[in-house]
């Protein structure tokens, strides 16, 4: 059953839309947004996490400026919407709304126990800021993280394991931003960086201008891969080894 909950966040109580898998209780997946908020694309990556046999939810991040949000990004002015919401987005309090979802999520009855964040752009920004800045996290998956750069100065509080998703060609990560990524996490052991040839920004997004399915397939079974060694074998095994 696929439905939206409330979260009761430390700042106010904020929609979040969840997909159930078919057996429960399961891990957890937190679900974070582009720029278009819970869109079709957002809810379709939910539902897939739930045949996959997570429990998976997606908070709205944008419910201060605007609730509900859910852009097409074929619109030109859904994009210049997503666009002015982006740039306005409190991300040190978007950090907060994540921390509260995981916490939700954790106390479901629903939820085994364990919590993932995976997340794409504004996103996998949220993946980063929140897995450096939070002990609460079981797992980190972050596609493309545009102004990941920024923060890299945070990077020594990674404590969770982390997969990070780059194109090569990516129009909003510059080469050298990437290389900057690559460097800084290449000295965490519990972090892996993948990139991807001749790839776009959002090259995974269902039906995107940039899809390439070659590349989602390979990316998208690596994060299937992550989440299952890191979510379902038993706590005391060792973490996986960086590539």
């Amino acid at each position: 059953m696929n439905d939206h909950i409330a979260v009761d966040g430390r700042h106010g109580a904020f929609a979040a839309y969840i997909a159930r898998p078919k057996t429960l209780p399961a891990p957890a997946v937190v679900v974070l947004q582009e720029l278009f908020g819970v869109n079709a694309d957002i809810r379709k990556h939910c539902d897939e996490l739930a045949e996959q046999g997570y429990l998976s939810m997606a908070p709205d991040l944008f419910w201060r400026q605007e609730p509900g949000v859910d852009l097409s990004v074929t619109s030109e002015a859904d994009w210049e919407h997503g666009l002015r919401l982006y740039g306005a987005f409190d991300r040190d309090l978007g950090v907060k709304d994540v921390e509260d979802t995981i916490s939700a999520a954790r106390k479901f009855k629903e939820c085994n126990g364990k919590v993932a964040v995976l997340g794409y752009c504004l996103g996998a920004l949220m993946v980063f800021l929140t897995a450096v800045r939070y002990r609460g996290v079981d797992a980190a998956v972050a596609y493309h993280g545009g102004d990941t750069d920024k923060y890299l100065g945070e990077v020594g509080g990674l404590t969770a394991p982390l997969l990070m998703h780059l194109a090569e060609e990516d129009e909003f990560i510059t080469k050298a931003a990437q290389a900057e990524i690559k460097a800084a996490l290449a000295k965490k052991a519990n972090a892996m960086v993948y990139s991807y040839p001749g790839q776009s920004h959002a090259f995974s997004r269902h039906n995107g201008t940039h899809y390439n399915a070659a590349a989602a397939t390979l990316a998208n079974g690596r994060t299937s891969e992550f989440l299952h060694q890191q979510l379902r074998r038993p706590s005391a095994a060792p973490a996986a080894s960086g590539a």
